[in-house]
């Protein structure tokens, strides 16, 4: 399962890009406390051939509307 499919499942919007530096993962989540605290323990896993080795995470109410969680072209 990718992040896409796990967000989904959890009903959560945001969007997943990878980074150019093709070591790093950049997401903004949105949805209720427990989907998101599920998520985030996904990606601490991450999907099966991935390497994690670190999360780091800051919330932020920001102001952009989040769609569906989906995934972005690479920045």
């Amino acid at each position: 399962m990718c992040a896409q499919e796990a967000a989904w499942r959890l009903d959560l919007h945001g969007w997943i890009r990878n980074l150019s530096c093709g070591e790093r993962v950049e997401l903004v989540v949105s949805g209720d406390d427990q989907s998101v605290e599920t998520f985030l323990k996904w990606c601490a896993d991450g999907p099966p051939l991935a390497k994690v080795e670190k999360v780091e995470v800051s919330e932020d109410a920001g102001d952009e509307e989040l769609k569906p969680f989906a995934i972005l072209e690479t920045l």
